[in-house]
């Protein structure tokens, strides 16, 4: 078993997940069904095209001064 990252955003009716490591992408009507299909996805893509995924990304935030609040 390998742990990876997911970058969850929130797609009009749609949560979209990322693998950033891999590139894989995928959905689902939640966070956790989308985070399962993006597991899944990374899965069978990693079996297929045996490519060695990029190191862990590393997730944060910034605030950015003077940017209007959306």
């Amino acid at each position: 078993m390998s742990t990876f990252t997911a970058v969850v955003t929130h797609d009009e009716d749609q949560y979209v997940a990322t693998c950033p490591e891999v590139g894989t992408v995928s959905q689902g009507d939640t966070v956790e069904e989308a985070v399962a299909n993006l597991s899944e996805a990374t899965g069978l893509y990693l079996e297929e095209f045996h490519v060695h995924p990029l190191p862990r990304s590393i997730l944060t935030t910034f605030d950015v001064v003077g940017a209007a609040n959306a």
